[in-house]
């Protein structure tokens, strides 16, 4: 089973473009969701703190320890 990703994308020109690389194969199909300028902000702002919280923690210092054995 593939996991879902979500990336980020604008519409110029009545074409959706990829703001990132990634390696889609041909014919892959997509869902695209629709954000209003506020609902972008919010979950950008909503997810900050969180992320924050996983990605900046003093316990997985140990693993950055582990990989430069």
């Amino acid at each position: 089973m593939n996991m879902l990703k979500t990336l980020w994308a604008t519409v110029r020109q009545g074409k959706i473009e990829i703001l990132e690389s990634a390696d889609l194969p041909e014919g892959v199909k997509v869902l695209v969701t629709l954000l209003s300028e506020d609902e972008t902000d919010f979950w950008l702002q909503a997810s900050q703190k969180p992320l924050s919280t996983v990605w900046n923690n003093a316990e997985d210092d140990v693993y950055a320890q582990l990989l430069q054995k």
